[in-house]
């Protein structure tokens, strides 16, 4: 059995890896004695699939993972968000789990876009107040945006406007600047950080959170895994 869990990421665990979070979530597995499936040959490893890897630093209120459970384990679907949280580091909290479909595409083939929230700054040499809303005009308006990325090891300039599917300048209850942005993940991911080197060599984000990663099914868009708005948001520390 396929099981999909839909978890947050936020505070102080922002700044813990992907390679870290697959750890911890292995031993919250075997905290809780949930019974995994494992991989064959001489070093088993547990069955987890995660989707997209979130930037360090970044928080997400949208992250998930595909976990299979052993073929002969009777499991109890709706009580394992409750078992799973306290057995995860503060910040990291399970909003829904549920089974889907063995077949389904992997989460990092089915994912097509992210929405993200970023929290923006001006650096370097810029003025205080950073005319945010015209820096987004500008780039809606462009026919190409150039930035160089870094692959495994090896520089290219994209042009990466293509990518930018909705872009809005906003503002927090404080009056702080933020982006509110949809980019795709297609055929290569748009980072937020390449999304602010594409607005404005100076602009940082000390603030990122990614809000929504979307599927497509019969030409809508919807989550790989929805939740009631009430669920999302908690316990970060």
């Amino acid at each position: 059995m396929r099981l999909r869990v839909r978890f947050q990421k936020l505070g102080k665990v922002r700044w813990t890896s992907h390679r870290d979070v697959a750890r911890m979530w292995e031993r919250a597995c075997r905290r809780i004695q949930l019974p995994l499936a494992y991989t064959g040959g001489f070093s088993p490893r547990p069955k987890l699939s995660f989707g997209l890897a979130l930037p360090t630093g970044a928080e997400s209120l949208a992250e998930y993972l595909d976990l299979e459970v052993a073929s002969d384990a009777v499991v109890d679907i709706d009580g394992l968000p409750a078992r799973l949280s306290p057995a995860l580091p503060a910040g990291v909290d399970v909003a829904a789990v549920a089974a889907v479909d063995p077949k389904a595409p992997s989460l990092q083939e089915d994912v097509v876009s992210c929405e993200w929230r970023l929290g923006v700054a001006p650096g370097g040499d810029l003025p205080v107040v950073v005319d945010l809303a015209a820096l987004v005009d500008r780039a809606l308006a462009s026919s190409s945006l150039l930035v160089e990325r870094e692959r495994k090891g090896r520089l290219s300039v994209d042009d990466v406007r293509p990518a930018i599917l909705a872009l809005s300048a906003e503002a927090t209850a404080g009056g702080e600047p933020e982006l509110e942005a949809l980019l795709a993940t297609r055929p290569r991911a748009l980072r937020p950080q390449e999304l602010l080197r594409a607005l404005g060599p100076d602009l940082e984000a000390p603030r990122v959170c990614r809000t929504h990663q979307w599927i497509e099914r019969d030409g809508l868009r919807e989550e790989p895994l929805a939740v009631a708005p009430h669920a999302v948001g908690a316990r970060a520390q």
